[in-house]
């Protein structure tokens, strides 16, 4: 799905990283303004419409606050306990059933893909389970096929939404490369329900939510009605938020089709992390320990975790963004602290890169992948292709593109506001499209490659005239 808010999650924690603003008392009331007015700016700024965040540091609840509207036809403001669909974020869960069935002894991360998904044709390959936790398959996402995309608002039986991915080749041989892939936590979704017995939706109500003390967690609906859910949107540019395109949530699935509070993903993050009530150490370990690829590279990306310091500081996270709505989860482990941000509008990137203030570019990488923002509220961002292909966009302090592939300069053409861009690499031909929208349609969104990044980005704030480091951190 695609990169989300971790860019106002940044400025929201910078505070937090001050010991002795967070050790004073008298500082709260300061701290909880700065963080009413990140929020209010996105809101004022008119690509925003409603959002909830939730700050908690160990069992000291900073804030938990909903701001906009719920719905914009009713003008219903957005309460704290707000209900939104987490997009991405739903990878974690879906990491976590996987490993609790191996702490189990019903399945091994070695296990061939076929042992559990024996319809699914994957041409000869022999593909681990782990393969399709951190995104080293090779299998085509489906959100990046075409035919796939058009059949997204109509409920397709699950072997079905398999053959159309299976018509398409691998973007690499498994363990290769890294490219983000929606179709292989699909998969992974279907395994837990064949080693488990149960359905995803109910294995992770019993397993996870319920230990957790989720309470107004769930799988999504796009049929049923919902207490206290926002209605989503899409960022419409000059049209400003319109219905969000229709989907039915038999495609996210295990990759994208939970819904949540920001309270709820805050009990999530502790039951996880912190009281381990979700999984035993060893499982924890492998969880939050990224693998390698076959050359021995490792990826910053593990089992629907992502790993990347916010404000200097360590940081476990995920992003999501689907149809109508935008999230992010951050963990920061040595301060137990939890950020949880989430929006009821997809495709309003704008509103995210003009929460930088001073900030003329910034390049950071969330494991194969990697996210620049231009500086003008614009975003370019790739696949760093198996994450020994270095590339970064980046502007410098005038506002001016620079792109580097290491040492290597590559060149741009133009293009359409959606369709295809065509680059140079060295002497490589790279490929990038504009989707339209977030992962399952939209409004115009960020540059992707052909096989799609999501790019979990930690903005850093760079000064006006301060140089500008075209450096990927891996």
């Amino acid at each position: 799905m695609r990169s989300s808010l971790l860019a106002v999650a940044a400025l929201v924690a910078a505070p937090l990283a001050d010991s002795a603003l967070a050790a004073q008392g008298a500082s709260r009331p300061a701290l909880v303004a700065r963080i009413d007015s990140i929020m209010n700016a996105a809101i004022a700024g008119g690509q925003v419409v409603g959002a909830s965040i939730a700050v908690v540091r160990g069992r000291d609840t900073i804030a938990v606050k909903g701001y906009g509207k719920a719905n914009l036809e009713l003008g219903v403001a957005t309460p704290p306990n707000a209900i939104y669909e987490i997009g991405s974020v739903t990878k974690q869960f879906t990491g976590a059933a996987i490993m609790q069935l191996v702490e189990q002894g019903k399945l091994s991360l070695d296990d061939d893909i076929s042992k559990w998904v024996p319809q699914f044709n994957t041409k000869g390959r022999r593909i681990a389970v782990r393969r399709l936790l951190d995104h080293t398959s090779g299998i085509r996402g489906y959100t990046e096929i075409p035919e796939a995309r058009a059949l997204m608002p109509f409920a397709l039986a699950k072997d079905s939404i398999l053959q159309v991915i299976a018509k398409w080749p691998y973007d690499f041989e498994p363990g290769e490369e890294q490219i983000y892939n929606n179709s292989a936590f699909f998969l992974a979704g279907m395994i837990v329900e064949k080693a488990s017995g149960e359905s995803y939706a109910g294995y992770v109500k019993k397993h996870l939510f319920e230990p957790a003390g989720m309470t107004a967690s769930h799988y999504c609906s796009d049929v049923t009605i919902t207490p206290n859910k926002t209605t989503g949107y899409d960022w419409g540019g000059s049209n400003g938020p319109i219905q969000k395109r229709p989907l039915s949530h038999v495609w996210p699935y295990a990759a994208g089709s939970l819904c949540s509070t920001a309270r709820d993903l805050v009990a999530w993050n502790t039951a996880l992390h912190r009281s381990r009530t979700i999984l035993g150490a060893d499982a924890y370990r492998q969880l939050t320990t990224p693998d390698t690829l076959n050359d021995g590279t490792r990826v910053g990306y593990a089992k629907g975790l992502a790993f990347t310091p916010v404000v200097g500081h360590r940081s476990i996270h995920h992003g999501g963004g689907i149809n109508g709505w935008t999230s992010d989860n951050l963990y920061f482990p040595d301060d137990s602290l939890s950020i949880i941000v989430l929006y009821n509008v997809s495709g309003a990137f704008r509103a995210v890169g003009d929460l930088g203030g001073d900030r003329r570019g910034s390049a950071r990488a969330k494991g194969g992948h990697v996210d620049a923002d231009r500086g003008r509220g614009e975003s370019l961002c790739g696949d760093i292709h198996g994450a020994r292909a270095r590339w970064a966009a980046v502007a410098d302090d005038r506002g001016r593109e620079r792109r580097r592939v290491g040492a290597v300069p590559w060149q741009q053409a133009d293009a359409d506001p959606c369709g295809e861009q065509h680059l140079r690499v060295g002497r490589r031909p790279l490929r990038l499209h504009r989707q339209c929208g977030d992962d399952h349609g939209g409004a115009p969104g960020r540059w992707f490659t052909e096989q799609h990044a999501e790019a979990q980005v930690a903005s850093s704030v760079i000064p006006r005239e301060a140089p500008v480091n075209p450096r990927v951190e891996l």
